[in-house]
Formats: C-alpha cells, sequence, structure tokens
C-alpha cells in the first residue's frame, strides 16, 4: 500500500486557496475520498462539507416532498382519504428519510449508498394495485424483500454491468423526454385554468433562459433552487395564486395510528391475500431499480475525474438500503416506494460533490420542512414543483443520454431502446434492448462476442421476469392481465 493510500482523508486534504480554480478544487477532494463500506464515516475526518453540497440538499428536499406528496395522493385517491392525510403522511415521510436514513446510512455507515428517494416510475401503478386488492403496507414490505434478494445476489451491478453505452443513452434520453414532455404539459394545464395570461409560458421560457446561462457559465448544478426561485417569483409577479396552509407541526408517530381500521390509512393491518395480490406489482418495482440506478450512477462517471473510483455509488449497497428502507418505512405507516433518490443525485454529480456532505444537510432540511410545513407548500406549488423535476431531473437525463451516443453502433442500440421504451414502458425497453444488444444482435458486436454463456444468460432471464411481472399486471399492450 503506497502512503497516498495509508493516509486518511484528513491528512490528504488541501485547503480550496491551493488551488488555481474552485473545480480543481472539487476535483481533488472527490480523488482523495475513500469511504468505509458499512463502517463509520466522520465529515471532517472521511468527508467535508462544502458551500455546493446545499445545492443537491436543497434540490433533493423541494424533489422529496414533490414526489411522496404524487406518491401519497395517488393511494389516497383509491382509498377515499383526505388531503388532510396526504400532508400528514408526507410530513411523516420527511421525518423518516431524514432522521432515520439519510443521515445514518448515506453519510455515515455507507456514503457509497446513494439516498433512498421516491420510486416515480410505480405511481401511475397504484390505481390498479388498488384495484387487485393490494395493501400498501404489503407491497412495501414485498419491494424490500425482492429488493434484499437482488441486493445479496450482486444482481443489480451485474446488470449494470451489461447494460452498453448505447443502451444506456436511449433509455437516458427517453425517460428525459417523457418526463419533460409531461412536466411542461402540467404546468400549461394549470396555467390555462387561471385568469391571469400565459403565466405557465412566460415561467417555462423564463427557465430556458436561465438554465442556458448556467450551462454557458457552467453552473448547471445551481439549477434547481435558482430555476425554481426564479419560476416562483415570476408566477406570482404575474398575479398567479399561492398561500400557506400547513402549519408548524409533528404527525403522527405510531405505526397502529396509521395501520388502524379508522384511524390513518383506515385499512387495518394486511392479510395473506394483500401479499399475494402485491407479488407481481413488487417484483416489477424491482425489477425497474436497475435502470433507475443505473443512470444515477452514470451521471457521476459523466462528471466526476476517472481517478475518483472510491466516491462512486455502489449499486448493490444503494438497493440494500432502499429495501430496508422501504420494510421499515412501510412499518411505521409511511406511503412512500423507494428508489435511488434522483434529484439528489443528479444535481451532486453535477455539482462535482460526493454522497455524504450533502446528505447530512439533506437530512436537516427534511426534518425543518416536516416540522415547519409552510416549505412544504412552496415546494408543492405548481410552478415551483415543476420546473424543479425539468431542471434537476428530466433535461440533465437527455443531456447525459446524448453524452453516451458516440457512434453508429451506440445510436442504433439507443435509438432500438427508446423504441421498445415507447412501446411498453422503461423497463421493457431497457430488457430487451439489453438482450439483443448482449447478444451482438445490435450495437457493438464485438463487445458480444468477450460476454461469457453466464453473462448472455442473464438478460434472458431479466427479460422473462420483466415480461411476465408486466403480463401479470396488464401492462402488456393488448394483453389482459393474468391475475
Amino acid at each position: 500500500m503506497s502512503d497516498q493510500e495509508a493516509t486518511t482523508y484528513r491528512q490528504r486534504h488541501k485547503p480550496a486557496s491551493e488551488f488555481a480554480t474552485r473545480n480543481e478544487y472539487l476535483e481533488n477532494e472527490l480523488k482523495i475520498m475513500s469511504f468505509k463500506r458499512w463502517g463509520i464515516n466522520l465529515p471532517g475526518r472521511d468527508f467535508g462539507v462544502e458551500i455546493e453540497d446545499w445545492v443537491p440538499a436543497l434540490a433533493a428536499t423541494i424533489g422529496k416532498i414533490v414526489m411522496v406528496t404524487a406518491m401519497v395522493a395517488a393511494f389516497a385517491a383509491q382509498f377515499g382519504l383526505s388531503p388532510e392525510f396526504i400532508a400528514e403522511n408526507v410530513r411523516f415521510e420527511l421525518l423518516i428519510a431524514g432522521v432515520l436514513f439519510v443521515v445514518l446510512f448515506s453519510a455515515i455507515l455507507n456514503p457509497n449508498s446513494n439516498l433512498a428517494g421516491t420510486h416515480g416510475p410505480m405511481i401511475p401503478l397504484i390505481p390498479l394495485i388498488a384495484a387487485a386488492g393490494g395493501h400498501p403496507l404489503a407491497l412495501g414490505i414485498m419491494v424490500g424483500v425482492f429488493g434484499i434478494l437482488l441486493s445479496i445476489t450482486k444482481g443489480g451491478s451485474k446488470l449494470v454491468a451489461l447494460t452498453g453505452e448505447g443502451v444506456r443513452g436511449g433509455l437516458l434520453i427517453y425517460l428525459g423526454a417523457v418526463g419533460l414532455i409531461s412536466q411542461i404539459g402540467k404546468l400549461k394545464g394549470w396555467s390555462l385554468g387561471l385568469e391571469e395570461g400565459p403565466v405557465g409560458f412566460m415561467v417555462i421560457v423564463t427557465t430556458i433562459i436561465v438554465y442556458a446561462y448556467l450551462a454557458r457559465v457552467q453552473k448547471r448544478w445551481l439549477a434547481i433552487p435558482l430555476c425554481s426561485a426564479i419560476a416562483g417569483i415570476v408566477a406570482l409577479i404575474m398575479g398567479a395564486p399561492f398561500e400557506f396552509s400547513t402549519e408548524p407541526g409533528l404527525p403522527h408517530m405510531s405505526p397502529f395510528y396509521w395501520w388502524g381500521e379508522n384511524t390513518g390509512w383506515q385499512l387495518g393491518w394486511p392479510d395473506v391475500n394483500s401479499f399475494i395480490a402485491v407479488i407481481p406489482f413488487s417484483i416489477l418495482a424491482v425489477a425497474m431499480w436497475s435502470p433507475d440506478f443505473l443512470g444515477h450512477r452514470v451521471f457521476q462517471e459523466l462528471n466526476y475525474p476517472p481517478q475518483a473510483k472510491g466516491v462512486l455509488m455502489n449499486v448493490d449497497d444503494t438497493m440494500a438500503v432502499s429495501s430496508v428502507r422501504q420494510i421499515i418505512g412501510a412499518g411505521l405507516g409511511g406511503g412512500n416506494l423507494a428508489s435511488s433518490w434522483g434529484t439528489y443525485m443528479i444535481p451532486a454529480a453535477i455539482a462535482k460533490r460526493p454522497i455524504p456532505g450533502g446528505a447530512l444537510l439533506t437530512g436537516l432540511l427534511c426534518v425543518v420542512a416536516a416540522v415547519l410545513g409552510y416549505p412544504m407548500d412552496l415546494a408543492m406549488w405548481e410552478p415551483v414543483l415543476r420546473v424543479a423535476l425539468i431542471v434537476g431531473v428530466f433535461l440533465p437525463l437527455m443531456e447525459a443520454g446524448m453524452q453516451m451516443v458516440k457512434d453508429t453502433k451506440s445510436s442504433q442500440s439507443a435509438g432500438i431502446c427508446i423504441f421498445s421504451c415507447a412501446l411498453v414502458n422503461p423497463v421493457f425497453g431497457w430488457a430487451l434492448t439489453m438482450l439483443l444488444d448482449n447478444f451482438g444482435l445490435i450495437g457493438d458486436k464485438d463487445r458480444a462476442k468477450e460476454l461469457s454463456r453466464n453473462d448472455k444468460l442473464i438478460p434472458v432471464i431479466a427479460v422473462i421476469v420483466c415480461i411476465g411481472s408486466l403480463a401479470c399486471v396488464g401492462q402488456l399492450p393488448g394483453i389482459k392481465a393474468l391475475i
């Protein structure tokens, strides 16, 4: 072991004044950090906290409120629960995330695991889950169990390794484009319901100008807080209505309240049939994790220097943390379905910051937002919410995907991936295109020849699992649900 490898981060750290630019300082910080896996990592000794860490922390907090609200509201609509229930459960989820998991796991115990966020692609499936007799607690537990199994077998990292650059690029472009169009459409729909003129149009135009300038001066890591703030100001100036409605306080903390017959979810505890009903949805949710986690690690690889191996996100450990967070969070009464936290990782990668520093700040902001209540109102206001998702998630996804499509071979894989995603959904598109790519039917044929028989068997299994799960829940076009 060299002297450099034997020293700690504290010994290798140099002040920013010794570097010619701030970017050089941040890249050096990434190079000298190496975290303990499932050990104790402390600020100052194993990592630093910089001003740039506030950007992913703010973005993550805004994104968390937005995504959990959408998830819980989708459940509440199916079970006839009130807006007060939604606000109370979102508050509870912010506390669960901030206190139990963001700080404990991603900042201290394993900074190579990304924060456990919200599984956005599952939101459209919630009506189907409820119609099939699914119970939120049973769903949460089963997702966690299947996720732990995938993590233990290291299936997540293997799937990442077998996904070629063209497939990765196509997947990211599709996710970015679809999300971007969706958010712009929702913002336009909100604006058309107002009497104050083209508020949505002006918000979007202003966002384009500000984002383009930030990209020009290489400050895109400021996009979420700055563009969201400007969007809110523009909307207020143009007369869009806004008011604070969520007062300071704490949610109910007992799982017996949340899983009562006449309180909380008003569903009681799940029975055996509830667990059976959610099995295909749980498999599908975990199958969706790999492309999601892959996209977040790609952002790090694109923005970090090549020597920054010690701070890259570990896909299997992130799956393990998301799974444990899912089981405990659901057991306590939360309505969130966990996944890798995109609104944290993407701006953190762009800002050239590792996971733990911003994780500490994110945990703090989540607790503050939950207790005060008023920040939740701001983050959930339409112009702020939509712009945060556009500039923080979907535009960067498209840009990263375009960067990965470098030649004719990768563009072929990317095109087929986008085509397959549009046919069914991103899980189907990713699995099918990965199979074709690894068998040399598209993309780089030389890469396919280097893969072993076992390597090629994994995409086959992935396709069978994905298509089987989609067929069970009625997500294949023209085919009725098998259960």
